[in-house]
């Protein structure tokens, strides 16, 4: 264990036979996806295989066109692969027609992405009870769990504040109180400090370490290698097939509290 300024690196090791017996909330099997036109056929992934164990942070990387973004959207059920099998949290994700992979989406997947996707001059507050809306919620209940989440993240002040009344490391705060709300099986951050400053960066991946912490599966993706360094284990991807899967890192801890 060493001290690098404010940020503690400690190494982290998984336990191999501990990690077998861990409940799996991703399975992939062989997956490949590949784009045809009349002229061309492209393959985006090529026959990969992961396993993603509940409780765990994983950063995907890879450099632009490598693959990991064709990966997200079948991961976030937003596309299904040519081949292979995809297990989410016990469910058959490649065999869903479009209207059960928008359910499993809306039940399984808190999404959060590199531009907020928040209704603008739209509190945060209302903003994140939107889900619990379509989910049935009682008003009541959307109000306590928006507050709650709001709370976790550092905006209890800020809850009445439309989004263009705050920055935008704020703005992600709320998209990750949003993806909270409704207690899903993981989270999946596409490029989640992509449109916010360097030490505004360093607070969002501090709170997914909390949320890492208190039991909530992360799954990253990233092209920078600084921040995937924040996740216990980082799968590399290029030309759409992983080549590497690292469980063993230098892990940067921001906060061990």
């Amino acid at each position: 264990m060493e001290l690098q300024g404010e940020v503690l690196v400690v190494e982290l090791r998984l336990d191999s036979e501990t990690k077998m017996t861990e409940k799996p909330i991703i399975v992939t099997r062989h997956l490949s996806k590949i784009y045809k036109t009349e002229s061309l056929e492209t393959v985006a992934l090529a026959d990969v295989s992961i396993q993603i164990n509940k409780g765990e942070f994983v950063a995907i990387m890879g450099p632009s066109g490598s693959g990991k973004s064709t990966l997200m959207h079948i991961l976030g059920a937003l596309d299904k692969p040519t081949q292979g099998e995809y297990i989410l949290d016990g469910e058959n994700v490649e065999k869903l027609s479009d209207d059960e992979l928008a359910d499993i989406r809306n039940r399984k997947i808190g999404f959060v992405f590199q531009a907020f996707n928040l209704l603008p001059r739209t509190t945060a507050l209302k903003n994140v009870m939107l889900p619990m809306v379509y989910a049935g919620i009682p008003k009541e209940e959307r109000l306590k769990i928006a507050q709650k989440y709001l709370t976790m993240v550092g905006l209890a002040d800020r809850m009445n504040h439309t989004t263009n009344q705050i920055s935008g490391g704020q703005q992600q705060r709320v998209a990750i109180a949003r993806a909270l709300c409704l207690n899903p099986a993981m989270i999946l951050a596409d490029e989640p400090t992509g449109n916010i400053a360097s030490a505004q960066a360093e607070e969002i991946m501090d709170i997914f370490q909390k949320l890492n912490r208190e039991g909530h599966t992360i799954v990253m993706i990233t092209h920078e290698p600084d921040i995937a360094e924040h996740a216990q284990r980082i799968i590399h991807i290029k030309d759409g097939r992983i080549v590497l899967d690292s469980t063993s890192h230098k892990q940067r801890l921001i906060n061990k509290k």
